[in-house]
């Protein structure tokens, strides 16, 4: 919601400054988005005049002027159509900055003349579309004088954020209200006009009443349409709303101003009476954004004999708004559900000004006085005579009344507010209250206090109060919530017990071990594109109405989110791209918690000990996946390594690690270069993702670490080489000699592979090294043989020999 100063000021009887006031609407709810000043960024723009005006020598479309801007005359090389000697424009000094395109001007030369400046078009400074040429002044408008000044640009526009539930400060007047309630000033009386109608009023019906209970019309004939007064079309472009002629202005500007949507028709192409009702299948209307949209029955719809002319509510149709040709007009001023509004600009994809206040609710007892306000003005700035209102149906205006003590409020909110105050502070708010205040007095020698009890009105633009609780909120919220005091909640005596549950537990122990291995957290967003999904599988939950296209559907892994942000990082000019996400994945069944992760680009820079820049391989990959299934507990000694990853990787450099055939903890490798190019991706790139939910829970509880025991005696290593057939995983043959002797054996790790002289055809070499730990005392040598034979025996069954 965007209003200018002195828009607030036509409502707002104020001294105070702007700062002030942007405290103030902070204070009460109604969040500052930003401040523009336009007179800040033309600070370097004045007033000048054209002395001369001659032929530029060297091109027959530019000119040389002489120019005084206050300051004595000065050259300046212009292309404007419409220079001349005499014209009265606006003059950018040297180091002044072109609004329209950040330009810094300075002395130069153009096609050999020098040029000191630029006289300035109305689109160079941001005032207008217009660039046809300078601007024109009047000639007597002051020359030297800042041109901001003078045209009253220096006007602040403040943008406030309006939550769903005020649909009061969907209008200036709305929020002057709400500064008037809090002490900034005093609430102008607002004027409406009594209309004189001649004739009856235009034909209008309602056949739709749940979703348009009331709909008022007056038709004004004789019209003449035109632009807009200087004063509205000012407001209007200050907030960002383009000016179209004087009926339609006035419609923005009343919605604007007193938050009530308003449509003005061409009599002349409306076919017989309006009705507000249903739409029907089939029907189409070409909006007033040029685009056609199918309605149906769920929509309300007004139409003529013939056609739909609006979408209700929402916005006009094309074919009956207001031109310049335009002589008699219909003014309606309807009521529109909240609800049934909601639901159509759903269905259309169709967001509007009035969707914004319809949506939210408008004040239903305001059609009468918003329809004779539009009246007034239409006839004031485009002549006519007005007919009589027509109303059909009945605006849903309620009594609704709410009984209140002003003692809830500190009950409730812990504010302590005079029963006076807040009584001021809901008949500002337009509240009406009745009933009784609080007394005491003495009965029989004994004080006797008697509670306050208040009968509380609700007005009709506060459709969001239903209760006392309702009450208090806007009592404290023009006090200030600032003044709501700090109160810690009780603790329980003695040591806290731990909050965070297993799962969170294990998520804090992989989030800090991938940092410590250097990856960066990213968080992406749940939701990823239909063509994303489909490249890692497809997603099984899909939104029908997602706030963009590319978050439409539930992810089914992380890997397009990380993907993309590799892509962004990379494109702006990392070298070296390590990421990691621990987030959910959403399956038809369940949501699964995991960890995912991309290396891409560089994992060693070039240099002349390494020659060129190392890529990643499937082997870092894994090394990550490892270190980070360490972290969460899993049994990593246990896990056997497949070939079998998903799509989404290269197929020969890939693969999972698992807690037997079937329970997949992780899967990992080299991205797949379909899928590397989707993703406009070059290069290695690899990645991974650990299902933390496939881990097993471990069966004790608590979360404290195992106490640090350092083993009492040194350990032993061994190393042992087998031939073995080039078809046995490496993988297989530490698992079998790890499993030797699994008192004795703490580690085996494979540290060689080896084919070539020596080893005959079809046979590898694989050097294992394993670590032996002794306990109460130290192995002896027999041990040791015997631990050795059961090694090179567990080989043999895989077919291993020792190597000589």
């Amino acid at each position: 919601m965007k209003f200018t100063l002195s828009w607030l000021k036509t409502h707002l009887a104020t001294d105070a400054d702007l700062p002030t006031i942007l405290k103030g609407l902070t204070n009460i709810g109604l969040e500052v988005e930003g401040v523009e000043n336009p007179a800040e960024k033309l600070g370097a723009f004045r007033i000048a005049r054209v002395l001369t005006a001659d032929p530029h020598p060297q091109a027959d479309k530019l000119q040389v002027l002489t120019v005084d801007a206050g300051d004595g005359a000065c050259q300046v090389v212009c292309g404007a159509p419409n220079a001349r000697a005499g014209l009265v424009g606006v003059f950018g000094t040297e180091g002044a900055v072109v609004p329209v395109n950040g330009m810094v001007l300075k002395k130069t030369a153009i096609r050999g003349v020098e040029s000191n400046g630029m006289m300035c078009s109305f689109r160079e400074l941001e005032l207008g579309e217009d660039h046809d040429g300078i601007i024109e002044l009047n000639p007597d408008a002051p020359v030297g004088q800042v041109y901001a000044q003078w045209a009253g640009l220096d006007d602040p526009v403040i943008d406030v954020s309006i939550t769903p539930n005020r649909q009061d400060c969907m209008g200036v007047r709305g929020i002057a209200r709400d500064l008037a309630a809090a002490g900034l000033g005093t609430l102008n009386a607002i004027v409406v006009p009594t209309i004189e109608g001649v004739g009856p009023g235009p034909d209008v019906r309602v056949e739709d009443a749940n979703g348009c209970p009331a709909f008022f019309a007056r038709t004004v004939r004789g019209v003449k349409n035109g632009s807009s007064p200087a004063w509205m079309a000012k407001q209007l472009k200050a907030i960002g709303q383009k000016p179209i002629s004087t009926l339609v202005d006035i419609t923005n500007y009343i919605m604007i101003d007193l938050g009530r949507p308003l449509h003005v028709y061409d009599m002349a192409t409306l076919k017989g009476g309006l009705v507000a009702r249903k739409g029907r299948e089939g029907e189409q209307v070409l909006a007033l954004n040029g685009k056609t949209y199918g309605v149906d029955e769920t929509m309300t719809v007004i139409a003529d004999d013939e056609a739909v002319h609006d979408i209700g509510g929402i916005m006009g149709g094309e074919h009956s708004g207001a031109t310049d040709a335009t002589t008699d007009v219909l003014i309606e001023c309807a009521y529109f559900t909240p609800e049934r509004i909601a639901v159509t600009g759903q269905k259309l994809a169709l967001t509007s000004d009035a969707r914004a206040r319809f949506e939210r609710g408008v004040d239903p007892a305001f059609l009468d006085d918003g329809l004779s306000i539009a009246t007034y003005l239409v006839t004031q700035l485009c002549g006519g005579s007005p007919s009589e209102a027509t109303r059909a149906g009945t605006p849903p205006v309620a009594n609704k009344v709410v009984t209140y003590e002003p003692s809830q409020c500190l009950a409730l909110a812990g504010v302590d507010v005079a029963e006076s105050e807040q009584k001021r502070i809901l008949e500002s708010l337009g509240f009406g209250v009745t009933g009784h205040d609080s007394t005491f007095e003495y009965q029989d020698g004994v004080p006797v206090t008697t509670p306050a009890n208040w009968t509380v009105s609700v007005p009709s633009w506060r459709r969001d109060v239903d209760g006392w609780p309702d009450i208090v909120e806007e009592v404290v919220r023009i006090v200030g919530l600032d003044q709501v005091p700090s109160t810690p909640l009780p603790r329980m005596p003695g040591v806290a017990k731990p909050t965070a549950t297993a799962e969170q537990m294990i998520e804090r122990r992989v989030r800090r071990t991938a940092a410590a291995r250097g990856l960066a957290e990213a968080i992406n967003w749940s939701f990823i594109s239909e063509k994303e999904a489909a490249s890692v599988g497809g997603g099984d939950w899909t939104l029908a109405n997602p706030i963009s296209e590319d978050l439409k559907v539930m992810r089914p892994s992380l890997l397009p989110g990380l993907l993309s942000a590799t892509r962004r990082n990379m494109d702006r000019g990392a070298a070296a791209v390590r990421l990691f996400e621990l987030g959910r994945r959403y399956f038809a069944d369940k949501e699964r918690a995991t960890v995912g992760f991309v290396l891409a680009g560089e994992k060693t820079p070039r240099g002349w000990q390494t020659g060129k820049a190392q890529a990643f391989s499937a082997f870092d990959a894994k090394a990550e996946v490892i270190a980070l299934l360490t972290a969460a507990g899993a049994p990593v000694a246990n896990l056997q390594s497949f070939g079998e990853a998903s799509a989404a990787y290269h197929p020969g450099q890939s693969g999972t690690l698992r807690l037997g055939p079937k329970v997949v903890l992780a899967e990992f490798g080299v991205l797949h270069p379909s899928l590397a190019k989707q993703f406009g991706l070059t290069g290695t790139v690899v990645a991974g993702e650990i299902f933390l939910d496939a881990i097993p829970a471990k069966r004790k509880s608590g979360f404290m670490r195992a106490p640090y025991a350092p083993p009492a005696l040194q350990a032993v290593k061994r190393d042992f080489a087998f031939v073995i057939d080039e078809g046995v995983e490496a993988d297989a043959l530490v698992r079998a000699v790890r499993n030797a002797d699994k008192k004795a054996i703490v580690d085996a790790r494979l540290f060689d592979l080896f084919v070539g002289p020596g080893v005959e055809d079809g046979k590898k070499s694989l050097a294992v090294e394993i670590t032996l730990q002794p306990g109460e005392k130290s192995f002896s040598q027999e041990e040791l043989d015997a631990i050795s034979a059961a090694v090179v025996k567990a080989a043999e069954k895989l077919g291993g020999l020792l190597r000589a």
